[in-house]
């Protein structure tokens, strides 16, 4: 399983917020941080905003910043929503016809509950655990102050 370029941003991005612990950052920054394309930062923003994981402010003083606290941020929900599909095999695609064994298949339903786990593993994780233990002299304000 790999995951999506569009996740590897979200989670780059979700960890560069969290270290700035409520200071506004700027897509530029972030982009400009990790060496990745602005107009994909943008595309990424645009999600997690929509579900409430960070906040997009437009104008001279806006930026990003999170929504929650880190330690309420878990990875494998990120992951979920930013992942298109688990479609670890063709017949997951829901065309149960493209399987050669047809119901009697035991590959989907193994495969589908190693994804399962992957994602509870992950959801194990909270965005604070990814975060480094000792933090930047200008990042010392408080965390949605």
């Amino acid at each position: 399983m790999r995951l999506t370029e569009f996740t590897d941003h979200a989670l780059r991005l979700l960890m560069y917020l969290g270290s700035c612990h409520g200071r506004m950052a700027t897509i530029d920054e972030v982009a400009c941080q990790y060496g990745i394309s602005r107009n994909h930062l943008a595309k990424v923003v645009n999600e997690l905003a929509a579900d409430g994981v960070i906040v997009a402010v437009r104008g001279r003083c806006g930026g990003i910043r999170l929504e929650r606290d880190p330690r309420d941020i878990r990875m494998g929900e990120i992951v979920r929503r930013t992942e298109p599909n688990f479609h670890m095999a063709q017949c997951f695609a829901g065309d149960t016809a493209a399987c050669p064994f047809g119901a009697a298949c035991r590959l989907r339903q193994s495969l589908a509950q190693a994804t399962e786990a992957y994602l509870a593993e992950l959801n194990r994780l909270s965005l604070a655990d990814l975060l480094p233990a000792s933090v930047p002299v200008s990042h010392t304000k408080e965390f949605l102050s």
